[in-house]
């Protein structure tokens, strides 16, 4: 499990930097760096919320410090330095977003591979992946202004990383049936986006 926790992200990162080998490569050097930076802040500074027992700090905890905040932190940083003109505002931000998560994957399965718990080392990483490449599918329809759906994406955009929370909170809470519905609806988004990056490259 602890393999698969250090090599599924770089691994889905390979994949799909094939399936989008036309899209803009700027600032992957930096998303490596900034991402390594807040691995070892993280690794070095523990958890910014304490969990305790089965509520609402333990899903706080899941947003901020395991699920949420690290999938959706880079995105956040990409829409400002496209913003301020760093990046061209048409790169791809789920390439940088998986690069970002690689360095966290390493140190999560090194300081998790102790606990042997399978909610982190194989439900963790699936959700990264599936709260990355969802809110890549939605900041595709903002950066495209395809009308009156901008709004409805961006609301998504947000909720995602919310709901991903909540599935690894009904995991470890052994709510599992809603674990599993939950993460059926946060996987969703990013089955489209694969499809529809499949379909891409096949013309």
């Amino acid at each position: 499990m602890s393999l698969f926790c250090f090599l599924w992200t770089p691994l889905f990162y390979l994949f799909w930097r094939s399936l989008n080998e036309e899209s803009p490569r700027s600032g992957e050097t930096l998303a490596l760096m900034l991402g390594s930076l807040a691995a070892l802040v993280q690794f070095f500074l523990g958890s910014f919320v304490t969990p305790g027992g089965f509520g609402f700090s333990r899903w706080f905890s899941a947003c901020v410090d395991i699920i949420g905040l690290p999938a959706a932190l880079p995105f956040i940083l990409w829409f400002g330095c496209a913003f301020l003109r760093i990046i061209p505002q048409d790169t791809d931000f789920t390439n940088l977003a998986f690069l970002w998560l690689i360095p966290m994957a390493a140190l999560k399965a090194l300081n998790w591979s102790t606990q042997n718990d399978p909610i982190l080392l194989l439900g963790v990483p699936l959700l990264w992946t599936a709260v990355v490449a969802g809110m890549g599918f939605f900041v595709r329809i903002i950066q495209n202004g395809w009308g009156v759906i901008i709004i409805p994406a961006a609301g998504a955009a947000v909720v995602l990383p919310l709901t991903a929370a909540t599935s690894y909170w009904a995991f470890f809470s052994q709510r599992n049936a809603t674990g599993f519905i939950l993460l059926g609806l946060t996987l969703v988004p990013a089955v489209i986006s694969v499809v529809s990056a499949v379909i891409d490259s096949r013309k």
